[in-house]
């Protein structure tokens, strides 16, 4: 085995996700134990309202699990203070920007925010790092530009240099192919796929493009109604775990091709 690819970032342990209130917990997901190696490209796929986000959500600890627990770094997320969790993992959302007055370079600056000082002053340090994640995505022709002014496509590689400037073993993206096109959606994923090979960053990314996770990941989270496994996209080929994904009557698996087929 590779050396890079036996240090675990992320793990969890007999994980549960779910809801909880005075009343009832509903279990949406259980007995999750996965393993994220430094390097690695990792897609989460799964069906609409599988539980994609509240995976997600309990991971980075904005959402508290029902049962197990989340580690980074070998050591349980619930321990990391808030400033410390920020610079070992780093998050990109689907919400819109607070303002996109901003322009691009400081906005990819925002994520090093964790190391500057209590005004928020950016040392040289911070600018060669900050102008690194924006030559890293190949951005440097908008780094003068407002985001207001960028397609859904730029504006995505932005929030990505954000987060590479943020300086985390681990970066997490919801849905970052979301309102992009077919060209778009393959580039964001082969850029996310290069990045992690190039910078050693391990990069988990939920998506509904399952054919493109399986061609450029080198690890798939699959969530269905049954269970959550994990593995190398061969593997779960080899273990017909695609063909449970979707309902049989209009799709269908070819594992020949390792895409999917709309049934004639």
């Amino acid at each position: 085995m590779n050396k890079k690819n036996q240090h675990i970032i992320l793990k969890t342990k007999d994980l549960a996700i779910g809801y909880a209130s005075k009343k009832e917990r509903i279990i949406i997901a259980s007995n999750i134990n996965i393993e994220l190696h430094k390097g690695e490209l990792i897609g989460l796929v799964g069906g609409n309202g599988i539980g994609k986000s509240t995976l997600l959500r309990t991971l980075t600890n904005v959402q508290n699990e029902l049962k197990g627990e989340v580690f980074i770094n070998e050591k349980s997320i619930k321990q990391y203070p808030a400033l410390e969790l920020a610079k070992v993992m780093s998050l990109v959302l689907t919400e819109h920007m607070m303002s996109k007055n901003l322009s691009v370079f400081e906005l990819v600056a925002l994520g090093r925010q964790p190391y500057t000082n209590w005004v928020g002053n950016l040392s040289e340090n911070d600018i060669t790092i900050t102008n690194k994640a924006i030559n890293q995505t190949n951005i440097d022709d908008l780094k003068h530009k407002k985001c207001f002014e960028l397609s859904d496509g730029q504006l995505q590689k932005v929030m990505i240099a954000r987060a590479l400037a943020q300086d985390t073993d681990l970066i997490i993206l919801d849905e970052p192919t979301s309102h992009l096109d077919m060209y778009h959606k393959a580039y964001i994923l082969k850029l996310l796929q290069k990045l992690a090979k190039e910078t050693g960053k391990t990069i988990l990314f939920s998506s509904h493009e399952v054919d493109l996770a399986i061609q450029l990941c080198d690890k798939l989270i699959v969530m269905t109604e049954k269970n959550v496994v994990s593995d190398t996209p061969c593997n779960l080929i080899l273990n017909g775990t695609f063909e449970s994904l979707f309902p049989k009557d209009l799709i269908a698996f070819d594992e020949k091709t390792g895409s999917f087929r709309v049934k004639k």
